[in-house]
């Protein structure tokens, strides 16, 4: 854990990293940031406040609460001088200052914690400060933002110190099933017991940019079990991509970022629709092309063919890429975040499969490990709690069949976002925009709508493996295309999809930005009738709409006419040969006039 840096008490401050002496006001100026290095110094908590709330707007709660020394605790001094102390360099009363603010005109719960107040550990004061925030929050409806910058629990007061970790992680729980938003901010650094409770259950965790954040410090690590940690240990760009962290935002960033996440995690207002959303809809090329199945799959997989990235530059404005499972790490192969079509946020959950040679290796093409799946699935559930309409887009051949998928729970994964995707209390719409292979493509499938570009697939398998299996020459792969039926125009027929959305002439290769429009304008249809139903009847449509799927249908439909033919005509063998069946069923044939099989047979026809 770092030495506080006193800013505070000098008209120049040195900078830990590279020993430049920086006039204590200009450091102010440049938000504690080193002119020299770029190199993040601790940034006072009133001084933090003034950087992201509006001027004049903080009004401080729980400004009288103080620590005292429940256990007597002395070390090299007594906790009574060391509070007093820290009182005296900071001019605070703890190390954590909570108070209601606003931030673009929008009105939060802010807590900021303060390095230089006895390391920001977490006493009971601190923790009672920080659980009374989020009550407060839950009983005025406002979003709770929280800076930390700690070394955890305060040991000087013992158990008690540690308790505040089950407080401050019930009241985060607690408040969020009040529907609330919670932005946490990792500063330098965030370790231990701070770390390990509230400060890591925000719906959205920031990181400023190498923060040192962890539950136990790296120092203690070498100390105690005698290991070598590699330079990046612990490090937020470390956790970044461990998937532990959505977001690493610089500090003078850091106020516009926290206004987004704030203004879109909640639920959207109704109201007209900006001009973005009443433009005219593009002229679309009429009719749909016709296409021969495998002819279709290369269309699918043209390589100029736009990828998610490409649509979500195009439809989603003031898009921000959120990131991780909270659990392994951060699979570029599925892409999330909010953005807005239209006046309306939403939450975009995509395969992405990579334009250049280099980009395809890094994404695997959109085979996505588990860690993929779980990042989505926590970006739906994220969606849900604040009523945002989640768009989702398919574009893979398959989940990644490895050994380490297998390892981390890829069919636990699969089946966990097929479960949630059910019942999920929020809007769905999925669409197809290239190849759809397989339980990977489901796994971000289950929708209430359901959308297909004219020229995607979506199969069970794909062709050339459906022809290594059934003929073992995947040569074969463009008969196998025809038999399985994986065009838009089949899948339309079988009620697996519920739109297929038109293609520039030739395919969407042949023009992104036409692509992006008329795509545009059947999501922004999609979403908006979606929107008008009630939760329940959403929720029950989505649960008929699975329940029934493969017995609805022309295909289904010709299968009942086959088998109550061929049972009619059974039936009429028997009446024909007097065959007997019991003496009740013998009668019943005696009594059944003559005429009525007929009438049978030609409704049965």
């Amino acid at each position: 854990m770092p030495a506080p840096v006193d800013t505070r008490g000098t008209s120049t401050v040195k900078c830990p990293a590279c020993g430049s002496e920086v006039p204590r006001d200009r450091l102010r100026t440049n938000l504690y940031v080193c002119p020299s290095c770029k190199g993040y110094l601790n940034m006072p908590a009133r001084n933090r406040i003034e950087m992201l709330a509006d001027p004049r707007s903080f009004r401080e709660v729980d400004r009288g609460l103080v620590s005292v020394d429940p256990l007597r605790f002395t070390d090299q001094r007594s906790y009574r001088e060391r509070l007093a102390e820290a009182r005296a360099r900071t001019g605070l009363r703890e190390a954590v200052v909570v108070g209601q603010a606003r931030i673009e005109g929008r009105r939060i719960v802010l807590g900021v914690f303060d390095f230089e107040f006895m390391g920001g550990t977490m006493g009971s004061v601190v923790g009672e400060k920080v659980a009374d925030a989020f009550e407060y929050a839950a009983r005025r409806r406002l979003p709770v933002v929280i800076v930390s910058a700690s070394g955890g629990a305060r040991m000087q007061e013992g158990m008690l110190s540690l308790m505040q970790m089950a407080k401050t992680a019930a009241a985060v729980g607690e408040y969020d099933r009040a529907g609330l938003p919670f932005i946490s901010v990792l500063a330098n650094p965030t370790f231990g017991g701070v770390a390990a409770s509230f400060a890591s259950l925000g719906d959205v965790v920031i990181a400023e940019p190498k923060a040192q954040v962890g539950f136990v410090g790296p120092r203690v690590i070498e100390m105690t079990l005698g290991v070598q940690l590699p330079p990046e240990s612990h490090h937020a760009e470390f956790l970044f991509r461990s998937g532990m962290i959505d977001l690493i935002v610089p500090r003078e960033d850091l106020r516009a970022a926290v206004a987004y996440l704030i203004g879109h995690l909640s639920p959207a207002p109704g109201g007209r629709g900006t001009r973005a959303q009443r433009r005219r809809t593009p002229r679309r090329p009429k009719g749909i092309e016709t296409t021969q199945p495998w002819e279709t799959v290369l269309l699918a997989r043209h390589p100029d063919r736009p990828t998610a990235l490409d649509y979500i530059d195009r439809l989603f404005t003031r898009f921000v890429e959120l990131h991780g499972d909270r659990y392994f790490g951060d699979d570029p192969a599925i892409v999330t975040g909010l953005g807005e079509l239209g006046d309306q946020a939403v939450m975009v959950v995509a395969h992405e499969r990579g334009r250049t040679p280099e980009d395809q290796a890094f994404r695997r093409r959109g085979m996505a490990m588990p860690e993929g799946y779980r990042k989505a699935l926590r970006m739906m559930h994220l969606a849900a709690k604040f009523s945002l309409p989640v768009i989702t887009m398919i574009d893979t051949p398959g989940a990644y069949p490895g050994y380490e998928a297998e390892q981390r729970g890829i069919a636990q994964a699969l089946a966990r976002n097929l479960q949630e995707m059910s019942v999920l209390p929020t809007p769905i719409v999925s669409v197809v925009i290239g190849e759809g292979g397989s339980g990977g493509a489901l796994s971000l499938g289950v929708a209430d709508l359901v959308l297909m570009l004219e020229h995607a697939i979506y199969s069970v398998i794909s062709p050339e493996g459906a022809a290594a299996i059934l003929w073992r020459d995947a040569g074969k792969a463009a008969e196998v295309a025809q038999a399985l039926k994986i065009t838009a125009a089949d899948l339309l027929r079988l009620g697996i999809i519920d739109e297929i959305v038109t293609e520039p002439p030739g395919g969407a290769h042949a023009d992104h930005e036409l692509a992006a429009e008329l795509l545009r304008a059947a999501l922004t249809r999609a979403v908006a009738k979606l929107r008008r139903l009630s939760r329940p009847l959403l929720l029950r449509r989505r649960a008929r709409k699975y329940r029934h799927i493969g017995r609805v249908g022309v295909y289904w439909r010709q299968v009942v006419r086959t088998e109550m033919q061929d049972l009619l005509e059974g039936l009429e063998q028997r009446l024909l040969r007097r065959e007997p069946e019991g003496d009740g069923a013998a009668r019943k044939q005696e009594a059944t006039p003559p005429t009525r099989k007929g009438s049978a047979n030609r409704e049965g026809g």
